[in-house]
């Protein structure tokens, strides 16, 4: 069966067909929810929550991007707002005067080769959380300036700001841990 038909199955409230969507994107989008808040349990809700809202939303849905693209943003969103609502708030970062630090290598962003992909995150976890969301949002889920704007609710200057920043922040933390400094 085609995307569109499941979907479209989907939006008539066939049980079987949401049950179908459901078993192809949960664990997919658990993972993504699970990189946010650190904690299984609420990344099976967070994620229970994403379908819910995506099956109600589902005539919103125009096919203008993937399905799992669509329903990402909205599994992105539950988890920022959850840790918002823990109080782990993200930093106004509109309430600071920002300015883009544009750097010549910013496209050259190395990392010594030794360097793991799980001591990579392990390090963007460290981050502040200003940067951290702006890093994790685009190294890691592979966001735009542009959507990171309208996920976090920043300017596009704030996210290449942050961007630029956390990048330089997380490599000063590699660089502390490669010579065997904590961080």
């Amino acid at each position: 069966m085609f995307q569109t038909e499941i979907i479209e199955k989907c939006k008539a409230n066939n049980r079987l067909a949401q049950m179908q969507l459901y078993n192809q994107y949960c664990n997919g989008m658990y993972i993504v929810a699970n990189r946010f808040v650190k904690d299984a349990a609420e990344a099976e809700d967070i994620v229970q929550e994403a379908f819910i809202k995506a099956f109600t939303k589902l005539h919103q849905y125009k096919a203008e991007v993937t399905f799992g693209a669509w329903l990402k943003r909205i599994v992105v969103n539950k988890s920022i707002d959850y840790l918002k609502s823990k109080r782990q708030q993200l930093v106004a970062l509109e309430d600071v005067h920002l300015k883009v630090v544009d750097t010549p290598n910013d496209d050259k962003w190395l990392v010594d080769d030794a360097v793991t992909i799980s001591e990579v995150k392990s390090a963007i976890n460290t981050l502040p959380d200003k940067y951290k969301y702006v890093v994790m949002l685009y190294l890691i889920e592979g966001y735009d300036h542009q959507e990171i704007s309208e996920i976090l609710s920043i300017s596009e200057v704030a996210s290449r700001t942050q961007l630029s920043r956390g990048k330089q922040k997380l490599q000063e933390l590699l660089k502390h841990q490669k010579n065997g400094t904590r961080y």
